[in-house]
């Protein structure tokens, strides 16, 4: 199995000099403000985002693999915008845990969180303008609405129980795909790679993000090897992923209306929970998603094919065998 660690290696000096970079734009004197940073800055996750803007800037290099500044900076524009935007979720989902430990909000409440999350995105964008970068500032700063129209647009279909399959791959496109996709077209921009080797980059990242939100979903329904039971946190949030959907185009009308009428109770009853993960089980809703993720796959591997072999294009590789691969 493909390890974060493997993606990492050919750039592992550049992102230990990316980590530096954050921490030194990222930082305040004393205080709350510099005691929340402190902490979110700790447990910043994988950053599979700035590893994805420096293996594509690496990879469009004309001095052999080799980037600078410009670099360090969009990776670090869309990484901050993505803290920012886990921030502002835990406080929409009333989330208490985040990456094995507590959430922001539930450290130091909603109204805080909220500030810190709203702080990082205007100082990261006041950094980036500070730059003069503006070509890397106007290529991310669209994805902050983006990703907003996509929290609405899936909080009104919650409401509604009624995502269809356009609105779902509309959905997951705004949350996820649209980052990951600036996040490959902002590294080729960074080290001037030609307009058309920068949209390539772009589809190849709204892929692979297409294909790691629908893994996502589907290990939603997933036995984890911690509790041996699947988290259904989409099911108690009453969300409709691409398991689900499989099943509800696949069902009669009346199957239908039960399975939708469960989704309105498994907010709070354990039995309709468990009544959709059977029927997403027998009408293979979990295969019928891996089946789309896979297609995804293949479009961001057809890109990579379009580039001479190098680490940095078998870097990303593995990161698409990664996304196929991962439990959590």
């Amino acid at each position: 199995m493909v390890t974060i660690n493997a993606i990492r290696k050919p750039i592992e000096t550049e992102l230990e000099e990316f980590d530096a970079f954050v921490r030194r734009n990222f930082s305040a004197d004393e205080g709350l403000v510099a005691e929340m940073l402190e902490y979110v800055l700790s447990s910043r996750g994988k950053g599979i985002r700035p590893i994805v803007v420096m293996l594509s800037a690496a990879m469009n290099s004309d001095r052999d693999g080799r980037f600078g500044k410009r670099s360090y900076l969009a990776a670090m524009l869309v990484e901050m915008i993505h803290v920012a935007s886990l921030i502002h979720d835990d406080v929409i989902d009333e989330s208490d845990m985040r990456r094995g430990r507590a959430s922001v909000n539930a450290r130091w409440q909603s109204s805080n969180a909220v500030v810190i999350g709203d702080y990082i995105l205007a100082r990261n964008m006041d950094i980036g303008l500070s730059s003069g970068q503006y070509d890397i500032v106007s290529h991310v700063i669209k994805s902050i609405a983006t990703l907003c129209e996509g929290e609405l647009i899936q909080n009104d279909h919650a409401t509604k129980l009624d995502t269809s399959r356009d609105t779902y791959f509309d959905i997951i496109h705004k949350k996820t795909a649209s980052l990951l996709g600036v996040s490959a077209s902002v590294g080729a921009l960074s080290v001037g790679a030609a307009h058309d080797c920068i949209a390539a980059m772009r589809k190849f990242g709204e892929a692979v993000g297409m294909a790691f939100q629908i893994r996502d979903d589907i290990l939603d329904y997933t036995c984890s090897a911690a509790t041996g039971k699947p988290s259904n946190n989409d099911l108690r949030e009453r969300k409709i992923t691409l398991p689900l959907i499989e099943v509800l185009e696949r069902v009669d009308e009346g199957r239908r209306r039960e399975i939708i009428d469960a989704l309105g109770r498994c907010s709070h009853d354990e039995a309709s929970i468990e009544f959709i993960t059977r029927a997403v089980g027998e009408y293979d809703g979990i295969a019928l998603a891996q089946q789309t993720m896979k297609s995804y796959l293949q479009m961001a591997l057809a890109v990579l094919y379009e580039y001479p072999d190098s680490p940095y294009r078998e870097a990303l590789m593995n990161l698409c065998a990664y996304v196929a691969e991962r439990e959590r």
